[in-house]
Parts: C-alpha cells; sequence; structure tokens
C-alpha cells in the first residue's frame, strides 16, 4: 500500500543531502596492500585518480599497537580509500601488482624480510574474487608464477604520524648523507633501493612506477 506523505521543504531538503551522503558513503571502499616500503606505495597510490587517500600502517600480525620499532609478525601495508565509481577494486589490485616485484617471496628490492613481503588483504568474498582474478591476468601478462599471496584482512594498526606522506613532507632527518628534508631523502631511498627500475625490468610500459 503506497501512501502520499507532504512535508516541508526544508525536510525535503534534508531528505536529500542524507541521500546524496548515502550514496556517497556507498561509493567509498578501502583496499589493503602490503607492498615493501609503505612510503613507495603511498606515494604510488595517492597519484591513482579515484584515490582519496593512503594511509600507512601495519597489518597482517597478532599483535596489538605495532610500532616502527616493534611490529613482528605485521607487514608494512597501506589502506587506500577510493571512490568505486572513479575506480574499482579490481583496476587498484591490477595497478598494484604493477607496483611491486611479484616474483619475489623475500622482500621487496632492497628492504629485505616478512615486514616487507607484499600482500593482498581482502575484507569480503567479492574483494577476494577480484583480487585472484586480478592475479591470474597479471600472471598471464607477465608469463611468470606471482607470489603475492590473498589473504583475509584483520585489523590496520595505523603507522606513527612521522610516517604519513614522508614522501612529500619538508621536515628535516638526519640521514646518512647529512640533513635532508624527508622529501628529498625519499627520493634517495627510492632511487637507491632500486625500485623504480626493477619495476620497469619486470612490467616493461605496465609499470606503475613513481
Amino acid at each position: 500500500m503506497f501512501r502520499t506523505l507532504t512535508i516541508g521543504a526544508g525536510v525535503m531538503v534534508l531528505v536529500l543531502i542524507a541521500a546524496l551522503g548515502n550514496a556517497a558513503h556507498a561509493a567509498t571502499e578501502k583496499a589493503i596492500v602490503a607492498g615493501g616500503c609503505f612510503w613507495c606505495v603511498e606515494s604510488d597510490f595517492e597519484k591513482v585518480a579515484g584515490v582519496k587517500s593512503v594511509v600507512s600502517g601495519y597489518t597482517g600480525g597478532s599483535k596489538a599497537n605495532p610500532t616502527y620499532q616493534d611490529h613482528e609478525g605485521h607487514y608494512e601495508a597501506v589502506e587506500i580509500t577510493f571512490d568505486n565509481a572513479k575506480i574499482s577494486y579490481a583496476d587498484l589490485i591490477a595497478k598494484f601488482l604493477r607496483s611491486v616485484d611479484v616474483t619475489d617471496a623475500g622482500g621487496q628490492f632492497c628492504d629485505r624480510g616478512p615486514a616487507y613481503r607484499t600482500a593482498i588483504f581482502t575484507s569480503n568474498a567479492a574483494q577476494k574474487a577480484a583480487a585472484t582474478a586480478a592475479v591470474a591476468e597479471a600472471e598471464a601478462v607477465l608469463g611468470q608464477k606471482i607470489v603475492t599471496p590473498i589473504v583475509g584482512a584483520k585489523t590496520f594498526w595505523k603507522a606513527e604520524e612521522y610516517h604519513q606522506n614522508y614522501y612529500k613532507s619538508s621536515d628535516i632527518v638526519l640521514t646518512r648523507a647529512g640533513p635532508k628534508q624527508k622529501k628529498n631523502a625519499y627520493k634517495f631511498y627510492r632511487s637507491a633501493c632500486g625500485r623504480d627500475a626493477r619495476i620497469k625490468q619486470l612490467w616493461g610500459k605496465e609499470a606503475l612506477t613513481h
């Protein structure tokens, strides 16, 4: 049974705002991935159209409140918030795979050890199916086995504030080459680590690099 409701203009505006807010919320989704140094993954994906924010952090382990000095069992990871009306989860994962060395199970580039391994952390069945398809497609393109695992998401712990937006910060840090702005220290680190060179070697024109 349908009824006609008579409401005031002010109420109508509030209803419209609520509807728009719900639509905007529905278009926002989160993806969690680990790709070695989280500064680099944050830098790569903040530039991707449709991405709203990228946060560096730790996930995959059982330790509560991990820190940079003590995150054993966790991966360095990022939480990507994106507008799925502009970029799909599947497309985001396809880009992620092309931004890392998916053939390296021991870490990434000059960063070695469990914390620097690659992984895709899925939050639901739809994400798992999309990630599985993206990995299969990327393997076909690459012609090599992809060792990046797809695992169920665990708690994502935000990293310390000094790690956020490291790649574009003007704050001064002390490096082996003396005091540098974080953004310049980051550029030196990324180049010296060989990240972009290896990605271009592996993925060619499909590489997602700095």
